[in-house]
């Protein structure tokens, strides 16, 4: 079976603090933040809620796909969240 690769966006409970992150499993990885279990900015910002999600066939091109909406504004993540989830709800319970 080949292996899958997820970027991901999660926040806070405001919505106000977003993370981007790349993963190749998504539930163990969320799972990580919402237990804070790794120290680091989605500790320190209480971020656990999984607002978005993408698949990538391979590292690589998960990698250049964080870096893409990294690079944009917070308008364009924003939008790109809306576009699946508008309600911005956690999506953690279907994955």
């Amino acid at each position: 079976m080949k292996e899958q690769f997820y970027i991901y966006i999660i926040c806070n409970k405001n919505n106000s603090v977003l993370y981007i992150g790349v993963t190749s499993d998504l539930r163990k990885r969320i799972y990580q933040h919402k237990a804070k279990l790794v120290d680091g900015f989605s500790k320190k910002y209480n971020l656990d809620k999984l607002v978005y999600y993408e698949i990538a066939d391979n590292a690589e091109a998960a990698i250049s796909r964080e870096k893409q909406i990294k690079a944009g504004s917070r308008k364009k993540k924003i939008n790109l969240i809306n576009s699946i989830n508008p309600e911005w709800t956690d999506l953690y319970d279907e994955i």
